[in-house]
């Protein structure tokens, strides 16, 4: 930096590219303090696949890969609570006690 001239035209090129970068990350991803931070390893396919929808969606790998794992873990519950009500369906046994009810509700036959 010349004596009283501020910064050179490169240094004020590097803070602006700096600044850019800052910002431009800043609204792609998004912050909350609540989030961690983690790495998650895929293959080249499925990374592929990943962005390209990110990109069809306008939102962020990150953003994508959030709503795809909540989804996930949306449908893993209702799975599993199907599951236990079969399990208590098969739990009750048949005794019979519907089979009135099923005599006045059948269809008359001609």
């Amino acid at each position: 930096m010349d004596e009283g001239t501020g910064p050179s035209e490169a240094a004020r090129h590097t803070c602006l590219v700096e600044l850019t970068v800052e910002l431009i990350v800043d609204s792609i991803v998004d912050y909350d303090p609540h989030m961690e931070t983690v790495q998650v390893v895929l293959d080249k396919g499925l990374l592929r696949a990943a962005d390209q929808a990110a990109r069809r969606t306008r939102v962020n790998r990150s953003a994508l890969i959030r709503e795809a794992l909540r989804e996930h873990l949306r449908r893993l519950e209702i799975q599993e609570m199907e599951a236990r009500e079969r399990r208590a369906y098969r739990a009750i046994p048949d005794n019979n006690e519907f089979r009135p009810l099923q005599r006045i509700t059948a269809w008359p036959e001609d």
